[in-house]
Order: C-alpha cells, then structure tokens, then sequence
C-alpha cells in the first residue's frame, strides 16, 4: 500500500528505529514562505540553524511545525559521486570489481522529496534506483578508510534515477544518470546511525520491488569515500550514492516511488512526463 503524505512525516518524525541509539540527529534543509535553511528535526518540530549543519552552524532561536514547511533535497552539493554495481544482487553474471567505480552526477539532477521526477520526452526506459547516500561532513583528499569514516557526517535516501537505453547505447552516461530530476534525495541526513547495517526498500505504487541490507554493499562507505578521495577532493556538503541492490523496473508518468531507509525515512517522488 502507498503511504501518504501524511504518514511520511510520522514516520520522518520518529526518525529513529527501536534499536537506534538516542544521539542520532536529523538534519533538514527547508522553505518556509520565500525563504529557505537548514533545521535540526527534533519529533515534530523543526530547529532553524544559521549555516549548514557540517560547518558551524547556530539555532536562530526560531522553530516551525514540520507540517509548515516544505522539505528540500537535503543538502546543497558541489559534487555528487554514485557507485555502479555494488550489490551482489545487482551484477546478475557479471563478476565483481576490484575497486568501487564510480561516475558522475551533475547537481542539476537533484529533485526534492515530494516534487515529480520528470520523464524526457525521448525517453522509453526510465528505472528508479533506490540507494543508500553519503553525505559528506568535512574536506577529504587521500584519506584512509579510517579518515573517510570520520568525513562521512551523515546518510540520507536516494534515487539515482536511470534511463536504460541511454546508458547502454550512449558513450557517457551524462542524460542516462544526469538527465534533470534524476536525482531525488532526502528526507533528512540523518547523523549517529549504523548505516552499515540499515534495511534499504523501494516501492513502485506501493509494492516492494526492492529490499536488501546495506550490510550487503560490496564496497561500504568509508571504503568508497577513502577510494574517490584519491583523486578527488571531497568537500563538506558532497554526496556520494552508494549503489542499488537487486534488479530494477521501468517507471512511467502516474506512477509514485518511495525509497525508503530504516531509520532514515521516505523519499517519496510522483512520476510526470517532462
């Protein structure tokens, strides 16, 4: 069944599994009118900070229902980094890499949660992807698995939207993965959780047609921050999507998926022609 609107924000509002542990925080960036910020989630309420959360940032001292705001994709990268084939599940007969690889997202793809991911009009296979996301908390450039740990500030859901055909028959993979709305994200970073160990479902019109544990990635976060910041320089407010398990299905313009993160929340986006 689909969840509503409604149930979402319960759910965000909890933002904690059972076995969590109490020093998780939930981030959000936000609009409220014509202005836009950071917050702090705290059940309910929304804590407005000055500056982004993975710099210094303060409370304002003002604080809004979370039904009064519209929540926006979660932070403001620069760079946005996805790792292909990092589940088991999802290489078929394919055999696995060495090393994390990696491609590119361009930041204009990045859709907020609710708001429609837009199909081409020449598009024909359009799949959803859902994926487990790094958010990067501080600057990184040829770290250790133990220095990526520490950058890695926080987690959030993510759709690394696909167009099949493209991504096949194309040299690059620049409108297959890059294609404007092809990168939903949110609802929140969540900060303080295992995320190695997190259950990570999609549903396409309210059936589960993805499921898996983020136990299962091949390379896990700290090993594909400290891989990428070898080359390149990660900066605070990166993110990089961490791979999609199992196989996948075409979306087309009526349809609405969720990906959703235990402990994390919902990311819900409706499906519209472009």
């Amino acid at each position: 069944m689909q969840i509503s609107r409604r149930e979402i924000l319960t759910a965000a509002a909890a933002g904690l599994s059972a076995g969590a542990e109490a020093a998780v925080q939930r981030y959000v960036r936000f609009r409220r009118e014509r202005a836009t910020a950071y917050g702090l989630q705290e059940g309910e309420l929304i804590r407005e900070l000055r500056g982004a959360p993975f710099r210094v940032a303060e409370p304002t001292g003002a604080t809004y229902k979370l039904s009064e705001v519209k929540l926006l994709y979660p932070c403001q990268p620069r760079k946005i980094l996805a790792v292909a084939l990092n589940y088991k599940s999802h290489l078929g007969e394919r055999k696995p890499s060495a090393q994390p690889e990696l491609f590119w997202k361009p930041v204009s793809a990045l859709q907020n949660p609710e708001d429609a991911i837009l199909i081409p009009p020449e598009a024909r296979n359009v799949h959803y992807e859902g994926e487990l996301v790094l958010v990067i908390g501080r600057r990184v450039r040829k770290a250790t698995v133990e220095q990526a740990r520490e950058a890695i500030f926080g987690v959030t859901c993510g759709n690394d939207v696909s167009e099949r055909d493209w991504q096949k028959n194309d040299v690059q993979w620049w409108r297959a993965k890059g294609a404007d709305t092809f990168a939903p994200m949110g609802p929140a970073i969540v900060r303080g959780l295992d995320y190695g160990k997190l259950r990570l479902r999609t549903r396409l019109n309210g059936k589960v047609v993805q499921e898996q544990s983020t136990s299962d990635l091949l390379f896990d976060g700290p090993a594909i921050v400290s891989f990428a910041s070898r080359y390149v320089t990660l900066e605070p407010g990166d993110v990089v999507f961490t791979g999609t398990p199992g196989t996948t299905q075409p979306m087309k313009p009526g349809d609405v998926v969720e990906v959703e993160i235990e402990g994390v929340g919902v990311l819900r986006n409706p499906v519209k022609a472009g």
